[in-house]
């Protein structure tokens, strides 16, 4: 005899969406930083609440400049690896030049950080805000609306070099850059890919005049890179010209692309088109996703500001969204960036 079929019976359990945890390295660092990180963590948590679709876990590390005068160095030798587990890193700010030079503060952080996890790509948006007034007579966030993108891991920045026969007067310094076939290559590819998302226009600092060498490599691999995207209009620049296109013309620029020193040159004076070094975030990435990526404020430390609760916080709560995006929580970064530029436009409530 064929058995009976007994009817189904709905399951009253609850259907429970799935909840992504991003892990957050902080390094709140020196200065000012340790005012603004926490201020972007506040935004951080608000917005996961909001989006109800992710959660942030943290954890934090007090390496820093104070970190070094009592340990010798800017952090711990099992540093990267503690680093390696997590999905990303925040970072204040790094410096204290009154006790700390500043090379060894970025060379025994920052550097070490960008290279190991082979975060090459620097991105620096450039945009005027509405209600921030920039120093450019007439210029709106019309005019003003560019994604810079820096080659971060080798050209002038890659550590090679020495001096010699110190304090005599014949002492002589040696710093050679670095500028690989590979890296130019994928900086470039980078480039053209976010130009393709945006005007199709992508500007190329060089000095091939002067620099034989590394900047006619450059150029001859952009090219090369560009013969892939036709659709993409590219303009070599040498990179005194742009600075000043930065300025006379800066409605004509779209995304541009530098070596490690042109590019954190042209950024650092986007950031003064934007009305103030407080304002321009950045994003260390590793696009591969292999290892962990940074996201930080740009006006460095502030020593002189630090500690009377004056320090802006824009800059930190823009490098948070441009984290959450990497994270691939878009509508969340898109949110913070509406709310910030509501902020910019009607100013703070007090």
């Amino acid at each position: 005899m064929r058995a009976a079929t007994l009817p189904s019976i709905p399951s009253t359990a609850a259907v429970v969406p799935s909840v992504n945890t991003h892990r957050i390295a902080l390094i709140a660092g020196d200065g000012i930083g340790r005012e603004v990180i926490p201020e972007g963590m506040r935004v951080l948590r608000r917005i996961a609440e909001l989006d109800g679709g992710f959660r942030i876990e943290t954890a934090d590390y007090p390496w820093s400049c104070e970190w070094y005068l009592e340990h010798g160095r800017m952090m711990p030798e099992d540093a990267l690896t503690r680093l390696a587990d997590s999905d990303a890193i925040y970072l204040g700010a790094v410096g204290l030049p009154a006790s700390v030079p500043d090379h060894v503060s970025l060379w025994g952080l920052l550097l070490p950080i960008r290279q190991t996890f082979d975060q090459f790509v620097n991105l620096r948006p450039v945009q005027i805000l509405d209600g921030i007034q920039s120093p450019l007579r007439g210029r709106t966030s019309a005019d003003v609306d560019m994604l810079c993108i820096r080659e971060n891991t080798e050209g002038e920045y890659s550590g090679i070099g020495g001096r010699f026969h110190r304090g005599s007067p014949e002492e002589v310094a040696i710093q050679t850059s670095v500028f690989t076939r590979r890296g130019i290559e994928r900086i470039a590819r980078y480039a053209f890919e976010r130009a393709m998302e945006r005007r199709r226009q992508l500007a190329s600092a060089t000095k091939s005049n002067a620099l034989q060498y590394s900047a006619v490599l450059w150029d001859e691999v952009v090219a090369e890179v560009g013969r892939e995207y036709p659709a993409v209009e590219v303009t070599p620049y040498h990179v005194d010209a742009l600075a000043a296109r930065f300025v006379t013309a800066p409605d004509t620029l779209d995304v541009v692309v530098g070596s490690n020193l042109f590019g954190d040159i042209l950024t650092d004076l986007g950031g003064a088109l934007q009305g103030s070094l407080g304002l321009p975030a950045s994003a260390n990435l590793d696009p591969t996703k292999r290892h962990p990526s940074m996201f930080e404020p740009v006006h460095g430390s502030a020593p002189t500001i630090a500690g009377q609760g004056i320090a802006n916080p824009m800059a930190a709560i823009w490098a948070a969204s441009l984290m959450l995006d990497h994270l691939g929580e878009r509508a969340a970064a898109a949110r913070v960036m509406d709310a910030l530029r509501a902020v910019a436009r009607t100013g703070p409530w007090t």
